[in-house]
């Protein structure tokens, strides 16, 4: 099983005191910090997805339950016209985060803010979260890591300038948070609300005519 690499130090302080207490001959202790280290392996989990080849198929960039699907929050939204995608990540799903659509990252903003529970209404707005657009062939796709009431911190690994392909992973969540999504209004979501959804498989919209998209 692959851990993401963020995971590591959260892990070792888990199972370093385990196997200090094994070795000292204490094994009663050892078993709660052994179960703990590997419930905190399991969260980092980073399994392989398999991105649809479909060339204008949008994918889910975060594991998780679709809170909304339609017009954009006007208060939460870059400026302009968009349709929006909102993805709540429990602690049990995988929090690795994957590109939606292959392009050229365009900019990368890390926005400072609260630590609301992140399925709130204003969580976007409002809490710490980091941004990234995307350009695919014309058209302006945005994505956000937002951070919730315990999720305390997003990993970014991508740049301004960046070449990403579909379903590419960019970064981690870690202990619940949320994904949201600003795609052109000529796109035509495929999900619900409350549809579960796997970062990287699962199809969540189609972009439509560059051209008819127009200026975001």
């Amino acid at each position: 099983m692959r851990i993401d690499s963020a995971g590591f130090p959260f892990i070792a302080v888990a199972f370093v005191p385990a196997a200090v207490s094994l070795a000292a001959g204490f094994p009663l202790p050892a078993l709660p910090l052994t179960g703990l280290a590997v419930g905190v392996a399991l969260f980092f989990r980073d399994p392989d997805r398999c991105p649809p080849q479909a060339p204008e198929a949008v994918v889910s960039p975060a594991d998780g339950r679709v809170l909304y699907a339609g017009a954009a929050d006007e208060q939460a939204a870059p400026a302009g016209d968009w349709q929006q995608l909102s993805i709540f990540l429990s602690p049990l799903d995988v929090h690795v985060n994957r590109v939606p659509i292959g392009g050229q990252v365009t900019r990368v903003e890390y926005v400072p803010g609260s630590f609301l529970p992140a399925f709130r209404d204003g969580a976007a707005a409002r809490n710490e979260r980091n941004e990234i657009w995307l350009d695919h062939a014309g058209q302006t796709i945005v994505f956000r890591q937002i951070v919730g009431a315990l999720a305390r911190r997003v990993v970014c690994r991508v740049a301004r300038g960046a070449r990403v392909q579909t379903g590419q992973r960019f970064g981690i969540m870690k202990f619940g948070s949320r994904m949201d999504l600003y795609l052109p209004t000529s796109a035509t979501l495929v999900v619900s609300k409350g549809d579960r959804v796997r970062a990287g498989e699962t199809i969540v919209a189609r972009l439509g005519d560059a051209m008819a998209a127009g200026p975001n």
